[in-house]
């Protein structure tokens, strides 16, 4: 509209056009000054609001924290210091534009005042004003003042699209730096799918380092079909990466793992994913039903299947006990249900899926002994014929194995089943008579 209507003016009257069209190169010196002073003001603000969020979210995340340590003034402190930031951030913002937006619109009056004086003057004394030439009808007049006034609306419209397309590029530049980020974990070009693998597990020579710090150094062990191998030793020692080197949430810096003799490099993750079940120490709800958490990543399962599943992980009991049963809302993290009972959803979910491969990252250890040994009778279902990667400090876990993997600073020291690595007498020997000791004082 405002080019079209400059060609206009200018075929009509060049002369009156130029003073219509003065105020142009003055609105666009004002909003180049605006786009650039205000596009590092709305990065701060959109900052500011990120901080002020993380803040919100983790206090009221950690609520029961704060609470059981009585630092609610604290947090209180914490969250409007954060949001008094972004106020200010804000403000610094707005100040711009409580300059840009009137300037714009002053401009585009002024520019129809000058149209409508100088043309005015012209008409009225049959004389063209200061360096002006020519002649000037009426009809002309008439009609420059309406198209100039359909011309100078857009343009200072233009204050409302430049403010709105700097408040998006500062909010785009955080999101598109996200998406920009590169996958370091993605599918080659030649990668082929994993197939229906027997299970049989190979590490060879595998190494990892998160940054510069080795977790993982030189590991080689093998884990037929079929068959239970415990990863076991203190705290810190690299088992839980161990295992999430299988499943390619990380990528081994050196050496390789296998599954039936296929590089876990080489095949597609997808693939891969759908053979290994994983339970974690830390289990992961939705905020949902507990018949949605059980159903994820098996989304075609019946109720009976769910109702199996769950009666498997010892969790059908305390499910029927909720106040809807199966459709009982969680909560965000299933924070209406405790550790034990989220851990058994977790292990419920693991056991509606058909993987080659099953790995128990401490996956009882929020649960009582009982329930242990309940749930460990299940998962001799669940690992049946299926090779199986079992976590835990509670050596009692284990003992069963077939095969027993002692992991100290990255590195495989012992190997062998539990009468064996006893009779060995080193850590697992150590780790053993320290729980058991501790096992029979509190018997006592």
């Amino acid at each position: 509209m405002v080019g079209g209507i400059a060609a206009l003016l200018i075929w009509m009257n060049p002369q009156l056009a130029a003073v219509t069209l003065l105020a142009v190169p003055l609105m666009w010196v004002l909003t180049r000054w605006f786009m650039r002073a205000v596009e590092p003001r709305y990065a701060a603000q959109r900052e500011s609001v990120g901080d002020l969020n993380t803040r919100l979210e983790n206090s009221l995340g950690g609520i029961e924290l704060v609470k059981t340590s009585g630092t609610e003034a604290f947090e209180t402190e914490r969250v409007s210091v954060a949001s008094y930031d972004y106020f200010r951030k804000t403000m610094a913002m707005l100040r711009l534009n409580y300059v840009y937006r009137p300037g714009m619109e002053l401009l585009a009056g002024l520019s129809f005042a000058a149209t409508f004086l100088v043309g005015g003057w012209w008409l009225a004394t049959d004389e063209a004003p200061l360096i002006l030439s020519g002649d000037l009808t009426t009809g002309t007049f008439v009609t420059f003042l309406l198209l100039s006034q359909r011309f100078v609306t857009p343009l200072a419209e233009v204050s409302n699209i430049v403010d709105q397309y700097e408040n998006a590029k500062a909010s785009s530049e955080r999101v598109f730096g996200l998406v920009s980020i590169p996958a370091h974990i993605s599918d080659r070009e030649d990668a082929r799918p994993l197939g229906d693998p027997s299970g049989h597990v190979e590490y060879d020579g595998a190494s990892f380092a998160y940054e510069e710090e080795p977790v993982i150094d030189g590991v080689t062990l093998s884990v037929p079909p079929g068959e239970t191998a415990a990863l076991v030793g203190p705290t810190g020692a690299g088992k839980s990466t161990l295992c999430k080197l299988l499943l390619r949430l990380y990528d081994v810096d050196s050496g390789a793992i296998r599954i039936d003799g296929q590089g876990v490099r080489e095949v597609t993750i997808d693939s891969l994913r759908e053979q290994v079940g994983y339970v974690s120490q830390g289990s992961y709800l939705f905020d949902g039903t507990a018949r949605e958490n059980l159903a994820y990543g098996a989304f075609e399962a019946t109720d009976e299947e769910l109702a199996e599943a769950a009666r498997a992980a010892e969790a059908h009991e305390f499910i029927e006990k909720l106040p809807e049963g199966y459709d009982t809302r969680v909560g965000e993290r299933g924070v209406k249900l405790s550790g034990g009972q989220r851990q058994r959803l977790a292990l419920a979910r693991a056991m509606l899926g058909e993987f080659a491969i099953v790995v128990l990252d401490e996956a009882t250890s929020a649960v009582d002994t009982e329930t242990e040994a309940a749930i460990q009778r299940s998962l001799a279902r669940l690992t049946e014929d299926r090779t199986t990667f079992v976590i835990a400090h509670r050596l009692s876990t284990v003992r069963e194995a077939d095969r027993v993997f002692v992991i100290e600073g990255g590195q495989v020291t012992e190997r062998g089943t539990h009468e064996e690595l006893l009779e060995a007498s080193g850590l697992y020997a150590s780790l053993w008579n320290a729980q058991t000791n501790e096992i029979e004082v509190g018997a006592r």
